[in-house]
């Protein structure tokens, strides 16, 4: 039995070193290669023998007969298994990452966090969080559309920046700048700008309209936001050459919705999660993709999870080293900037289904 277990440990030991060479190198991986880089004390023909075993139970294939091997995505997917309990903190990590929130901005900051990570992994990245309160209207701008509608922009004290389309009658360019002006009085006083006449009526009418639209958006959610950045980011791997695999990738990072579903499962988890391929199938076509997250706190409370989506050729290891510092440095940073600047938070709330028992009566009885 100790003979089969130091076998089984020898042929476990090929597989993850056939795998990780692949993830480094992207090329078929042969005997010769691997005795070379890892395995000196094994012959050439035992490894072959190995790899034979694996092709046979799925974890590897071979391409061309005269050929090196190739992990499948089961033969990747356990390689991650095992990478997962074993993540490797990036050199020089702590020293290039400060991440810190001088002002209660807190969406500046968790932005400011996703291109971080994007940057510093070269993947695309995404954030998920709870809405905090105590956040209020600090700048309004308004850019005309056509001669019926507006856009209305707001930048909140958080460094949320929101947008309204807002019906109007046909306004020019110096009647919107005085709106404006009356607004940004409205909201935080000061002097009252010279605006009257149809202009004020306008004005009064597009100030009661923000308010109550700013202030339904703000006491009623249903789903966290998401911040993500660094999709571009992907071209750099040839695997996203391919616009098949492209937009297979493009299909989960664009739809908020499916992202916050496993956003969601991750904090379900509570642990660093991975999807491989087919994985992800519950929430995107992205066969040839890979996406690793980790929930982050405030306090003892997870608010959120922070995830990257590459290829399925990613360093592993290093990437969860990298997630499970930020994980903790975001912790860190929130929890005291919370307590700091007096903030709380709320988590979205499920209203279940549209229309419930009481609903329907009162429809039976209309």
């Amino acid at each position: 039995m100790e003979a089969m277990n130091k076998k089984e440990k020898r042929e476990n030991d090929v597989l993850i070193a056939l795998v990780e060479l692949f993830l480094e190198t992207g090329k078929p991986i042969g005997s010769n290669t691997l005795k070379e880089e890892h395995f000196p004390h094994l012959s050439s023909a035992t490894i072959r023998n190995y790899f034979a075993k694996f092709e046979t139970m799925g974890y590897l294939k071979q391409p061309h007969s005269s050929g090196g091997r190739l992990p499948t995505e089961a033969g990747i997917r356990l390689y991650v298994q095992e990478a997962v309990t074993k993540p490797l903190v990036m050199p020089g990590l702590k020293s290039s990452v400060k991440l810190k929130m001088t002002q209660k901005n807190v969406h500046t900051f968790l932005q400011q966090s996703v291109e971080k990570l994007s940057s510093l992994t070269g993947y695309a990245t995404f954030l998920s969080s709870a809405r905090f309160d105590h956040d209020f209207i600090q700048e309004v701008r308004l850019v005309g559309i056509d001669d019926e509608r507006l856009l209305c922009v707001l930048i909140t004290d958080f460094g949320q920046v929101l947008t309204e389309i807002l019906a109007t009658k046909k306004l020019s360019s110096f009647s919107l700048k005085r709106i404006e002006g009356y607004l940004m009085w409205r909201i935080r006083g000061g002097l009252q700008p010279e605006i009257q006449g149809d202009e004020e009526r306008e004005a009064q009418k597009l100030y009661s309209e923000i308010v109550v639209r700013y202030m339904v958006r703000y006491s009623n959610f249903s789903e966290e936001e998401v911040f993500r950045t660094g999709f571009s980011r992907l071209l750099n791997y040839p695997e996203f050459s391919d616009p098949v695999a492209l937009s297979a990738g493009l299909s989960l990072f664009e739809n908020s919705t499916h992202m916050r579903l496993l956003l969601n499962d991750c904090i379900r988890e509570n642990r660093l999660c991975y999807w491989v391929g087919s994985d992800l199938a519950p929430y995107a076509a992205a066969s040839e993709c890979s996406v690793l997250a980790i929930p982050y706190r405030i306090g003892e409370t997870r608010v959120g999870a922070i995830g990257l989506l590459g290829s399925s050729r990613m360093p592993y290891r290093t990437l969860f080293g990298t997630l499970q510092f930020f994980s903790d440095e975001m912790t860190k940073v929130l929890t005291k900037s919370l307590m700091k600047f007096k903030l709380s938070f709320r988590q979205p709330r499920s209203h279940g289904k549209v229309i419930d028992q009481t609903s329907i009566k009162l429809l039976e009885n209309k």
